[in-house]
């Protein structure tokens, strides 16, 4: 390189926050009040996350209970107020350079910048789970979180009759949210039954808040007629032909095993939630050359906007005692689980027990059809012709053989599947050259890799700005 080319310049600072959500925003103007230097990052053009995703385009905005309004409020107040506060919007992050130096593409400028913070906190939310079905890469099959991210950003409901499935109180909020806008969906299909649940309910009474929020969905569901089955399993979902074009069939049975069909325009799916870590790296201690990195919010455990917020405070407060004695230990353990914490995360264990599948589908009995990497056209079958040849097969052996985590996602969402339906396929995996068994995780077929989004070639080649000149008239 010329001495006189500019060079990409390097910008220091105390904390470099991942994500404008619940936790990103609580953790930033928590930084920022300590007196610390902060920089906030988002891919989208505004904050909010998917729990507080703002309306695009003057839409109005979709009702929404006032607790969550009120939060929403608080957070915005608090972030506009955190002196000094550097946000950038349109901003990926794009990984963490063994040198230490944290890579940004800033989609506003086309350059990818590189930034050296002192603490790196990952706050990247969750990201939806949703279990193979024969079908389920139909077109018209969408994720329940999907479907409420759109009306939360057109203030718009969903087109043509919709069906929800899976399982999970989200499937609840979404139904109630439809109606909301006058435009109540056919069914929902839910595969636990809370209501028989009386355990988890009566533990659930101690967390009048959700109670509260549970009840309003309800109401607002009884009052339009929606049919909520529980215990419903939603077995297949076909396409068929009718004398208006395309429809979508949702094939379901009861928790008696009877038979059922409903057709549908669209079917939303969903069966829970995961922390969104795909591609990030580890948390780790501060090092020379190497920051502090902390993941918090639902990127490390999917409780909730409220958990959010408490634990992105309290990360905050937990980074400022750390970088102003970073070799000390009077500082909380960075990823010691703030004591407000239990509260939220006992109420999301009651919740996942009232909501638990009355009869969970076994992977192993998934019909060979069923696709399990959307970008490689895998299927069931395929995995279990592999596994037929040699059940001794590593998850690289399969990843390579197979195609499976092959695609253009690398696995971020088949990797979980199709570990599952291996795991379940075969009783012990073992491998060939020791004899010893095979961890099967989704991290065996996706390992460790960052960039998390594929980068323009012209975001990398773009220079820096050159540092500005003075004045010449002015010296």
């Amino acid at each position: 390189m010329r001495p006189d080319a500019p060079r990409r310049i390097e910008r220091l600072m105390d904390v470099l926050v991942v994500g404008g959500g619940p936790a990103g925003m609580a953790c930033a103007s928590a930084c920022a009040r300590q007196g610390l230097s902060v920089t906030l990052v988002d891919q989208r053009a505004s904050l909010g996350g998917a729990i507080f995703r703002q309306p695009v385009g003057g839409a109005a905005p979709v009702p929404q209970p006032a607790s969550s309004r009120q939060r929403w409020r608080r957070l915005l107040a608090d972030l506009t107020s955190a002196p000094g506060l550097d946000l950038r919007l349109e901003t990926l992050f794009l990984g963490l350079e063994a040198d230490g130096l944290a890579l940004i593409e800033d989609r506003n400028a086309g350059r990818v910048l590189s930034l050296r913070p002192r603490a790196l906190v990952l706050a990247t939310g969750a990201v939806e789970r949703v279990l193979p079905r024969p079908g389920w890469t139909l077109p018209g099959v969408v994720t329940a979180g999907g479907l409420q991210v759109m009306m939360k950003e057109t203030g718009r409901p969903p087109a043509g009759r919709v069906v929800l499935a899976g399982s999970g109180p989200l499937l609840l909020a979404v139904a109630a949210q439809m109606t909301g806008l006058g435009h109540p969906p056919l069914a929902i299909l839910e595969a636990g039954d809370p209501l028989r649940r009386w355990s988890a309910g009566l533990a659930l009474l101690s967390h009048p808040a959700l109670m509260r929020e549970a009840a309003g969905y309800l109401a607002t569901l009884a009052r339009a007629r929606v049919p909520w089955h529980r215990g419903a399993v939603l077995r297949r979902i076909a396409a068929e032909s009718e004398s208006e074009g395309e429809t979508l069939v949702a094939s379901w049975t009861d928790r008696r095993g009877t038979g059922h069909s409903l057709a549908a325009d669209r079917i939303a799916l969903h069966d829970g939630l995961a922390e969104n870590a795909f591609g990030l790296p580890e948390a780790a201690e501060a090092a020379p050359r190497r920051p502090l990195v902390l993941r918090i919010g639902d990127c490390r455990a999917a409780l909730g906007a409220p958990a959010a917020i408490a634990d992105g405070t309290a990360a905050g407060e937990r980074i400022a005692a750390r970088l102003a004695s970073p070799t000390g230990r009077q500082a909380a353990d960075a990823e010691t689980e703030p004591a407000a914490l239990a509260r939220h995360r006992a109420a999301q264990g009651h919740i996942a027990r009232a909501f638990a599948p009355l009869a969970p589908v076994s992977p192993a009995d998934l019909a060979d059809d069923t696709v399990l990497c959307r970008c490689e056209g895998r299927t069931v079958g395929d995995l279990k012709r592999l596994l037929a040849e040699d059940e001794g097969l590593s998850p690289r052996e399969l990843k390579l053989s197979g195609r499976f985590a092959m695609g253009a996602c690398q696995g971020r969402f088949c990797a979980a599947n199709t570990a599952a339906v291996t795991a379940a396929l075969t009783s012990s995996l073992t491998s060939s050259l020791t004899g010893t068994a095979i961890p099967f995780a989704p991290g065996a077929f996706t390992g460790q890799r960052w960039p998390i989004r594929p980068v323009p070639i012209a975001a990398l080649a773009a220079p820096a700005p050159a540092p500005s000149l003075p004045d010449e008239s002015q010296t």
